[in-house]
């Protein structure tokens, strides 16, 4: 995929995701939990692990 193409279509999915309730990100979290702990790809896994931090899914707590 065009590097260029891969960024808009992130941003498009970071601009939905903001747009979700809380009840939404909620499940949505718990989806992405599932997924990581059934993927067998580690490159995959970490991707999911590491969505919600980096599409501003968690909040920090420091």
């Amino acid at each position: 995929m065009d590097p260029d193409d891969a960024v808009k279509v992130l941003e498009g999915v970071a601009h939905v995701v903001s747009k979700l309730s809380r009840e939404q990100q909620d499940e949505f979290l718990g989806l992405l939990a599932t997924m990581a702990r059934e993927e067998s790809d580690p490159s995959r896994r970490a991707f999911l692990e590491e969505f919600p931090d980096g599409f501003g899914l968690v909040e920090d707590v420091a």
